[in-house]
């Protein structure tokens, strides 16, 4: 899979993002799932101009979305792990920048390993919210 490149996403991709992270959750047993494919679906379109997103694969695998005013990656979600695609995603949101942040569940274990081998440090955890939701932790990547 890693001899394929991201590509920017279109809207004709956001069904297949919001399915990508209605699946995750649903099997990810720590992570409630309170919104329907259709919501994320509308969350993605609400914010698609304001980001920069990019996809993997056709059809679409794994996807990337980076608010580039606030240098933050907001979501990074994929079905598939041990390929190479996170790490191709993640690579083309670092081209040309020199700091990145981001917000993992403090439960994900399996993510936080992947972004400190891509260079990401855990700077601090605040309480989740909404409250009764999942804690998470901030992480940050700096050019050195």
């Amino acid at each position: 899979m890693i001899n394929q490149a991201p590509r920017r996403a279109t809207r004709e991709d956001i069904p297949a993002m919001a399915a990508i992270v209605t699946d995750w959750e649903i099997a990810t047993p720590w992570k409630d799932n309170p919104f329907a494919a259709d919501q994320i679906a509308g969350f993605i379109a609400d914010a698609f101009d304001a980001r920069e997103i990019w996809v993997w694969g056709d059809p679409v695998v794994a996807y990337l979305a980076f608010n580039p005013e606030t240098s933050q990656i907001g979501g990074l979600y994929s079905r598939t792990t041990g390929q190479g695609v996170g790490k191709a995603l993640i690579e083309q949101v670092k081209k040309g920048r020199d700091f990145i942040w981001l917000n993992t569940h403090v439960p994900n274990l399996a993510a936080q390993k992947f972004y400190i081998r891509e260079g990401f440090v855990e700077v601090s955890r605040h309480p989740a919210v909404p409250p009764g939701t999942v804690d998470e932790m901030r992480m940050e990547w700096h050019r050195r």
